[in-house]
């Protein structure tokens, strides 16, 4: 399976002794820390790719909501479990799903009811963009999508993943503005003569590593 999330036997949501104050302040950095390795995804500029299969529970979700691409098999399936451990979505999900699925409904039906969505669904919302068969199947498609990705150039596809992480939180002007300022710089990078090189001699470009 790819991840069951939180550990219900292990937690540090146990009741604890001490003051209610300081306690907060501990769970205030345990939940900072947990949302900071999740962002660390978007954060990345390379494309994130998520190839899933089986249970994607709880944490599992604010993880592959931080992704770039999302694949799953048929057998998976996704479920927003907090509400059902009594707490409420703290590292992603509230964020970032709505923004992934486009409908405040269904998030909030999934969110409320901590209900099982299965593949076809998720394909259907745009939580996933493929669904296959079997694993053997997904991972050579992933694979693949990511050799494709790594064929172009690095400058344009992490100025592309940068923008779009951008976009998302903030207006089109500003959008707009950002990669006016991004692409100040980056239009003056050897990617481009090389890219339009290889459209016209149909030969596979070489790009320098970042």
């Amino acid at each position: 399976n790819y991840w069951w999330g939180l550990d219900l036997s292990d937690s540090p949501l146990q009741n604890e002794e001490g003051d209610v104050g300081r306690k907060a302040i501990k769970f205030r950095k345990l939940i900072h820390d947990f949302q900071s390795s999740f962002t660390a995804l978007e954060k990345c500029l390379k494309p994130v790719l998520c190839a899933i299969h089986g249970a994607t529970i709880g944490g599992a979700i604010d993880m592959i909501t931080a992704a770039d691409i999302r694949f799953c098999t048929k057998d998976a399936f996704f479920s927003v479990k907090e509400v059902d451990i009594g707490i409420a979505a703290d590292v992603g999900t509230l964020q970032r799903l709505p923004k992934v699925i486009g409908s405040e409904s269904l998030v909030r039906e999934l969110c409320f009811t901590a209900r099982k969505m299965y593949a076809d669904e998720a394909k259907s919302c745009g939580l996933v963009s493929h669904v296959f068969q079997d694993r053997k199947t997904m991972m050579k498609a992933a694979f693949s999508m990511g050799v494709l990705i790594a064929s172009k150039s690095p400058i344009a596809v992490q100025g592309t993943k940068a923008g779009l992480v951008h976009a998302r939180d903030h207006s089109v002007q500003e959008g707009l503005e950002f990669m006016k300022h991004w692409n100040m710089s980056m239009l003056q990078s050897e990617d481009i003569p090389k890219s339009v090189q290889s459209f016209f001699t149909k030969k596979k470009p070489k790009f320098s590593k970042l």
